[in-house]
């Protein structure tokens, strides 16, 4: 994938402040997922360690860059979901995982130059590692960063968004989002756009995995349902085996094109019976559900509740 050019601005103001020895000690990357933030953090992390750089883009072929690429890189963590001592996944970022990276980054380089670390995802450290990390953050080593990304960044503490620099990526214009699409060689950009709710990043995943034939699923299931047409149950358990999260992205998209069908007096794509303040408070159950399916509830059981008030 190439570089997205929407990156340039927040490249450009970053490679300054590098110019002038004035780089933050933590930056939080924030944003909708989609838009390349791991992206521009890895080729901000690969710069800064490089011994060649060019403008703040590394050589690729120097003994750091060479170590990074490795994974081996010694002056160089980076934090995420943990095992818990079963074995299983956490499905937060604990205590302990923090105060172990403190202590690292409390030691000298290796090299000599940056210390880096980066927590992703940030929002999911839980209160008592957000406390832990303040310390961190208030008392910078030199030559240390810090670098958090967060999908949903509201979901930090503030303590914790207060003392980090924000780089925020926005959705870029339609017209730019459409050109590098193209560029990336999608056939189906537009309709790819339209899925995404205009986050490029996600049009150019979706349109490689399939997403556009699950778009048109979920909205034919919607269809059938307010038609009489359709089994609850049998729409439940395909949507549960097949990106559930997805296709309840897509179902409240099709609500939302629904509501404003209702609106022009015109038929919507799901020739939904219901009227446009049911369909906003279904939007909502919708956005809901995909949340909960994160959690301990079982997925079965959200997806029935919601999909058995479609009409």
């Amino acid at each position: 994938m190439n570089t997205m050019p929407w990156h340039a601005e927040h490249w450009m103001r970053l490679q300054s402040r590098r110019e002038r020895g004035a780089m933050p000690h933590a930056l939080l990357l924030a944003g909708p997922a989609g838009l390349g933030k791991r992206q521009f953090l890895r080729r901000l992390v690969k710069g800064l360690f490089c011994q060649e750089a060019h403008d703040g883009d590394a050589c690729g072929q120097c003994r750091s860059c060479l170590l990074f690429e490795a994974g081996t890189h010694p002056d160089f963590v980076s934090l995420s979901y943990g095992l818990r001592k079963d074995g299983v996944q956490r499905s937060e970022i604990v205590v302990d995982q923090v105060r172990e990276l403190s202590a690292r980054l409390a030691m000298a380089s290796q090299f000599g130059g940056w210390q880096i670390a980066v927590i992703d995802p940030a929002d999911a450290m839980n209160a008592a590692a957000a406390n832990a990390l303040l310390k961190t953050l208030e008392e910078p080593s030199a030559q240390t960063m810090l670098l958090l990304v967060a999908d949903a960044p509201w979901r930090l503490p503030q303590t914790i968004r207060s003392r980090c620099q924000r780089i925020q990526f926005q959705l870029p214009s339609r017209e730019q989002s459409l050109d590098w699409l193209e560029g990336e060689g999608l056939q189906d950009a537009t309709s790819a756009l339209d899925a995404a709710n205009g986050n490029p990043g996600l049009a150019w995943q979706w349109s490689r995995e399939g997403a556009l034939v699950r778009r048109q699923e979920v909205r034919k299931d919607l269809a059938a349902l307010a038609g009489g047409r359709g089994e609850t149950m049998e729409v439940v358990r395909r949507w549960l085996d097949n990106e559930p999260g997805q296709r309840l992205w897509f179902a409240a998209q099709a609500a939302a094109d629904e509501a404003r069908a209702k609106a022009a007096a015109s038929t919507g794509p799901c020739a939904s019976a219901m009227d446009s303040e049911a369909l906003d408070a279904w939007y909502m159950a919708a956005n809901r559900a995909r949340d909960a399916l994160r959690g301990p509830l079982r997925g079965d059981l959200v997806l029935l509740e919601l999909l058995a008030r479609w009409r």
